[in-house]
């Protein structure tokens, strides 16, 4: 078994939303992308569930949550869309979606996620995960899953700890099937 979590595009849109808020309402769409991993690698470490619900890839230029990505680098008729515009490398906010979705512990991580790289550029926050995020291995010219597995791993769960949130998250998702719970 593997541990997935469902994404939730509104969630995610609004957790970028307040990221662009916190950068002056625009942002380089690499730094976005990479302070939403290190945002959601913090709820894992405090929470053990992220805040996206994305699953994750490493790409030549670092962790990359691979929903988003594509969000970002593919234009549709999504919420996302209809709140964030991408301009060049550059995203940002068209109209602003709140916060309704996100806990205050979401927003805080969020808020300390973008206070500790306030004055990193996209290229500094690429070397940033590259250094601190073990669970990412270099692609080559491809990208490969990152399992939610390795990242607890990184973050010194047990096995045991591990086995033990992998079915407390089957039985969640189980859980929202049966009842219809997006």
């Amino acid at each position: 078994m593997m541990i997935r979590f469902a994404f939730n595009e509104k969630k995610t849109t609004q957790a970028a939303a307040f990221l662009i808020n916190e950068g002056g309402g625009k942002i380089n769409y690499t730094k976005l992308i990479k302070l939403l991993y290190l945002a959601d690698r913090k709820a894992l470490n405090e929470w053990e569930r992220p805040i996206s619900g994305d699953s994750y890839v490493a790409m030549r230029n670092g962790p990359v949550l691979s929903t988003t990505y594509d969000l970002i680098n593919y234009p549709d008729d999504s919420y996302w869309h209809r709140h964030i515009k991408r301009d060049e490398y550059d995203v940002a906010l068209f109209d602003d979606p709140g916060t309704s979705s996100l806990t205050k512990n979401e927003l805080k991580v969020l808020k300390t996620t973008s206070d500790e790289h306030k004055y990193h550029d996209w290229r500094d926050m690429i070397q940033f995960c590259h250094d601190c995020c073990d669970e990412w291995q270099h692609p080559g010219n491809t990208s490969i899953p990152i399992h939610i597995e390795d990242i607890f791993k990184v973050l010194e769960k047990t096995d045991r700890e591990i086995e033990i949130i992998e079915d407390d998250i089957s039985t969640i998702n189980y859980a929202k099937l049966i009842f219809g719970i997006a």
